[in-house]
């Protein structure tokens, strides 16, 4: 079996290359929960994340720069900006372009990849408006019968 890499830490997109391949076509989402090595959950766990789902929606179709994205999403610190969008440029969804001027330009954009996620975002928000009412009450309920919790 040839070795892809032996890191097995979170985050790693290493392992066997039987592993990788195990994991790629593995559609029981338990089984990516367990398995650290699968860049299945690896990539759910980036594009997941609340930062990078208002980063992306931002971006829709528009280049900002830093400081107005950080204007943009309230209660994100410049850290978890700078990280966020490393991470998302990274993976190829966010395009940093930076202009030799003084002081430097920098701006972020969604590049034709990042694009694809756009209708997968607004679908999530339009379902997170269409069912908050549903989902305030459950926490209601759930909260009057778990006081304790």
């Amino acid at each position: 079996m040839t070795q892809v890499g032996t890191s097995t830490s979170p985050g790693s997109l290493e392992g066997t290359e039987a592993e990788l391949e195990a994991c790629r076509f593995e559609r029981d989402p338990f089984q990516w929960d367990v398995r650290e090595d699968c860049q299945v959950r690896q990539i759910l766990d980036r594009i997941a994340d609340k930062w990078s789902l208002l980063v992306i929606a931002i971006l829709d179709e528009k280049t900002l720069r830093f400081g107005e994205l950080g204007r943009e999403i309230d209660g994100i610190s410049k850290r978890m900006l700078t990280v966020t969008l490393r991470n998302l440029e990274r993976d190829g969804l966010v395009r940093r372009t930076v202009y030799p001027e003084v002081p430097p330009r920098v701006e972020y954009e969604l590049t034709a990849l990042g694009r694809t996620l756009l209708g997968t975002t607004q679908a999530l928000v339009a379902w997170t408006e269409e069912h908050q009412d549903q989902v305030a009450r459950a926490r209601q309920e759930f909260e009057a019968a778990n006081p304790a919790r």
